[in-house]
């Protein structure tokens, strides 16, 4: 379900906008410029309660456009419920936990989960996924994404940790699928220079 899932979503995507932090209304306000822009890839984290607000009024604000909206930092099947409830499409987490991800994919979501090891892309592979999230990707380098490839050819890694509009090049070109972007878009100028990319 995941591969089909997340191929899905995030068909045609090379960045993906993660709306951390903000107030319900400055998250709204970037996840439509985002949409109008073409970057139609969005996560908000719900690791809290004002998070959790801004779940559910950026998946309001994208069911009016056809636009699907995940939540991030999804680390417990408790919070697999909550963000259900709030309408995610899909669970993004730091790290892979198998309970979370069956869970989030027996609640119809697709889950994306983080990695940072062979072992831990295998555990994921394990579990049916084929798409995962490396994590802190600046931390692992360039050349840890290069590497990856050679034993895990079908697996599609997405960037995360120290991307914005002036690195996403070089990790996409050393094997990202696409990149995930979250501080960097306090900047405005992020998102139209990430529009470029899609």
């Amino acid at each position: 379900m995941s591969e089909a899932g997340l191929d899905g979503l995030f068909a045609g995507h090379s960045v993906l906008a993660i709306l951390r932090g903000m107030p319900v209304d400055t998250t709204v306000a970037l996840a439509e410029r985002a949409w109008e822009l073409g970057v139609t890839a969005i996560e908000v984290p719900a690791r809290d309660a004002p998070g959790l607000e801004a779940l559910k009024a950026t998946v309001r604000a994208g069911a009016e456009r056809g636009h699907p909206v995940g939540a991030g930092t999804v680390i417990t099947e408790d919070q697999v419920r909550a963000v259900a409830e709030a309408g995610a499409a899909f669970t993004v987490a730091p790290g892979f936990d198998p309970g979370v991800m069956a869970a989030s994919e027996a609640a119809g979501m697709p889950h994306l989960p983080g990695v940072a090891t062979p072992s831990d892309i295998q555990g994921v592979l394990k579990a049916g996924g084929h798409w995962v999230k490396a994590f802190p990707a600046t931390a692992l380098g360039t050349d840890w994404f290069g590497a990856m490839r050679g034993p895990f050819p079908d697996v599609r890694i997405v960037a995360t940790g120290g991307m914005d509009a002036h690195n996403a090049r070089e990790y996409l070109g050393a094997g990202a699928r696409m990149v995930a972007v979250g501080s960097a878009l306090a900047d405005p100028e992020q998102i139209p220079l990430l529009a470029d990319l899609v």
